[in-house]
């Protein structure tokens, strides 16, 4: 089952008088449970898919559609609200309110929709991300390794179509990247979550199960590894 569809996704920029292709005609599609990997060389196009996979950017042409919804045809508040819901995202950057508890900050997507958490899963996601410890600190209180795994679990609390992660260990060191990518693979084994990650890092890349190349802008490379 398709979760995740490009059709003509096409991104130009306006630069000093003249047009930059930032992507040119991307068509791509992924399946519910896929654990998929975009790489590419920096300026190579791959940020700027994942900002317009997650409805923060507009494609100039094309459509993108996430679980049956044009992403690319929302308004700003109906894209904010679609993201929230239904895309979890997960930066270089933390993100995390420091003057919130962990817990807190984990719930936010839910409260800010007035709904009630469910324990259970609650406890999975924190069980799983290995944070169930940390919940009443303050995120200052955390190693970097720590706070990216309470940005991972406040992406996931929504249990959401989709988790963009956009260089999720770009700030961490090598141990710290290495368990970080362990979360995500339970993320994508245990709880059933399509994950789309975007990295320079080959490490990384080879823990997915799927690794598209972009190169000017256009899908240079598909390999399906498992």
């Amino acid at each position: 089952m398709e979760i995740l569809k490009c059709e003509g996704v096409t991104k130009v920029y306006e630069s000093g008088g003249g047009q930059v292709i930032a992507l040119d005609h991307i068509d791509l599609a992924v399946e519910k449970g896929e654990f998929t990997a975009i790489v590419g060389a920096s300026g190579s196009g791959k940020s700027t898919l994942l900002h317009i996979l997650g409805g923060v950017d507009k494609p100039t042409e094309g459509k993108v559609i996430v679980e049956e919804t044009d992403i690319s045809t929302l308004n700003p508040t109906q894209a904010a609200i679609f993201r929230r819901r239904k895309v979890g995202l997960v930066y270089q950057f933390y993100n995390l309110i420091p003057t919130l508890t962990i817990r807190k900050n984990i719930l936010m997507p839910l409260l800010l929709d007035k709904k009630k958490p469910n324990r259970e899963y609650f406890e999975q996601v924190v069980q799983t991300l290995g944070i169930a410890d940390k919940l009443e600190r303050l995120p200052g209180q955390l190693s970097g390794g720590q706070q990216q795994r309470a940005a991972i679990a406040r992406s996931l609390i929504y249990r959401p179509a989709l988790l963009l992660a956009d260089e999720p260990t770009g700030n961490l060191d090598q141990k710290n990247s290495g368990e970080i990518m362990d979360m995500l693979k339970l993320s994508n084994r245990n709880l059933k979550q399509t994950i789309v990650l975007i990295t320079h890092d080959e490490k990384a890349a080879l823990q997915a199960d799927r690794i598209i190349t972009i190169g000017d802008g256009r899908i240079v490379g598909d390999e399906k590894r498992r």
